[in-house]
């Protein structure tokens, strides 16, 4: 081919991708150009360091890009393929990896964890620091009610972690299955159950279920010597690094290690129903409990409210996700929050589309609100709920 031919070529497959039209939910559309320039434009005004978005048409991916820096001081870039710490989308990988081991037939929802066990859990000898240490249940029977459903929604009665408590003890603090409070501790408590039924590790399931099968090669429970060469830091609002934390125990729903390309492969394999089956997949994304807190955390996540805005979205919560109902059918999300991490994804299983968004900064979530607007067309996305304050023009 002549130099003019491949240069021609390169033009018009840059045109073709340029002029990529994304759909949104309300039947509107934008260029992949246009949301390009919107999205440089917030991150810029709101000083996110770096930032990945994927968005996903009739199932599959059409926008994939990522913006800005792995590590701002020495302006080191973000890739898709950069390790990037997941928070709490790990609570989205568990619960897919849960609802597979339903779908085998391997785990009853509605089975207290307990009766899965030869005997009580706090007779087991510890293998990890603190996350295994059940001592506290000899006086605390009431986990003997707690299931895998309960776990999932956040109903079990656990507290979010046990060093929220005073003498940082993981009590049940109302009946298990009676209300929701987000609770890392229920998700740490049915992966332990798991570890105990199955003999196999928390890593070992997901990779058989969840990482081999999505080709998500750079995913993991823990860190890994390999993700060393090429790591996001988080960043402070300021540009300050916060010191890299590596010493993780494999926690289900908080440790995964992981990269913008592999998150992306995971939700576009939720979309297309390659781990779950039909069945299983609107099990997940059914609602269990009602939320009526005002606030999803802090003293206010307590305080529950008759809002009219709660009930005009339908929010709730399924299994590992929240939930929310809108014109265009319902909206499966879930969030990621951890120092100098900010991530989102909202998923809209009947129009086939959804938006992933991940950062490395304090100022990822005062951006979501007009990104997820202009991107997808989400607008109820509980964005005051969450508290994803806008950033200050």
């Amino acid at each position: 081919m002549r130099p003019t031919q491949t240069l021609l070529l390169f033009l018009c497959i840059s045109l073709t991708a340029s002029a990529q039209q994304i759909k949104r939910i309300d039947g509107s559309r934008i260029s992949a150009d246009e949301l390009t320039e919107e999205i440089k434009y917030l991150v810029g005004a709101a000083h996110v360091q770096g930032i990945g978005v994927s968005v996903f048409n009739n199932n599959e991916v059409v926008y994939q890009q990522t913006f800005g820096y792995k590590r701002a001081d020495t302006k080191a870039p973000l890739t898709g393929q950069t390790n990037i710490y997941g928070a709490s989308l790990s609570k989205a990988v568990f619960a897919v990896l849960v609802m597979k081991l339903v779908e085998q037939g391997r785990l009853d929802l509605d089975k207290p964890l307990q009766d899965y066990l030869d005997k009580p859990i706090y007779e087991y000898p510890t293998r990890t620091k603190w996350q295994d240490h059940y001592e506290h249940f000899k006086t605390d029977t009431a986990y003997r009610q707690i299931t895998a459903r309960m776990c999932l929604s956040h109903t079990s009665g656990l507290p979010n972690w046990r060093w929220d408590m005073p003498d940082q003890q993981p009590h049940i603090r109302f009946t298990p299955g009676s209300r929701y409070a987000y609770s890392g501790e229920g998700m740490v408590y049915l992966q332990t159950v798991l570890e105990r039924m199955t003999g196999r590790t928390l890593q070992e399931m997901a990779d058989e279920i969840i990482f081999t099968p999505l080709h998500m090669q750079h995913s993991a429970y823990q860190w890994l010597p390999a993700y060393e060469s090429d790591f996001a830091y988080g960043h402070q609002p300021d540009d300050k690094l916060y010191e890299k934390d590596k010493d993780n125990e494999p926690r289900a729903p908080s440790t995964l290690e992981t990269s913008f390309d592999d998150l992306t492969l995971f939700f576009k394999g939720v979309l297309q129903q390659k781990i779950l089956s039909a069945t299983s997949t609107h099990t997940m994304f059914t609602p269990q409990v009602p939320l009526r807190s005002q606030y999803q955390f802090g003293p206010e996540a307590w305080k529950d409210t008759s809002g009219q805005y709660h009930q005009s979205i339908s929010l709730s919560y399924g299994l590992g996700w929240g939930l929310l109902k809108t014109p265009y059918g319902w909206g499966a999300f879930k969030e990621g929050h951890g120092d100098g991490f900010q991530h989102y994804c909202i998923l809209f299983p009947a129009m086939k589309a959804g938006v992933l968004i991940m950062t490395n900064s304090d100022n990822g979530e005062s951006i979501y609100k007009q990104l997820l607007e202009t991107a997808i067309g989400d607008r109820y996305t509980p964005w005051q709920w969450h508290r994803y304050l806008p950033y200050k023009r």
